[in-house]
């Protein structure tokens, strides 16, 4: 479909007279009819139904607990934002920082994939690793994880500088 085409149907859709001229094969090949999603809105969305729920609870720095309702599907680290838990994640989930360090509790820790060579070689950098650590940005959830305790370790490095807190978008 050339610029002229588009423009001459944009016209007759703003006329009311779009589907007189157009075929439906035509329009179904040129009209999506999903649902618009921006870029990170599926985190700030709520559970659609208790199906769906997956309880999480933060266990901060001061051993603070925070239980927070996340959905089937969330992103540990995008809930924690969500919810206020101080969890850094500078890199946004692109897996370049360990910013977004927990321990997960023994009993789901077997529930989660296997963390891949490249979470693996970010993890040895990470201040304070124990056996049961992972990055939160890929702990992805389910609902085998309802009930997981992520504890945040004492402290987090942050390559770009030290102290800086990016806020989320």
């Amino acid at each position: 479909m050339n610029v002229s085409t588009i423009y001459r149907y944009s016209y007759l859709f703003k006329q009311k007279k779009f589907l007189e001229t157009i075929s439906k094969h035509s329009l179904l090949r040129y009209v999506r009819t999903s649902e618009v999603v921006n870029h990170g809105e599926f985190e700030y969305q709520d559970p659609k139904s208790e199906e769906d729920v997956v309880n999480v609870t933060y266990i901060d720095k001061d051993g603070k607990s925070n239980a927070v309702r996340g959905k089937v599907g969330d992103n540990v680290l995008y809930l924690a934002h969500r919810h206020g838990i101080d969890m850094e994640g500078a890199c946004e989930a692109s897996l370049a920082c360990t910013t977004c360090h927990v321990y997960v509790e023994s009993s789901h820790l077997d529930l989660l994939p296997e963390a891949d060579d490249k979470e693996n070689d970010l993890l040895d950098m990470a201040p304070f690793l124990k056996e049961n650590s992972r990055l939160g940005c890929q702990i992805i959830l389910s609902k085998e994880l309802d009930g997981i305790q992520l504890q945040l370790p004492k402290a987090t490095r942050n390559f770009y500088v030290d102290g800086h807190k990016p806020k989320p978008h």
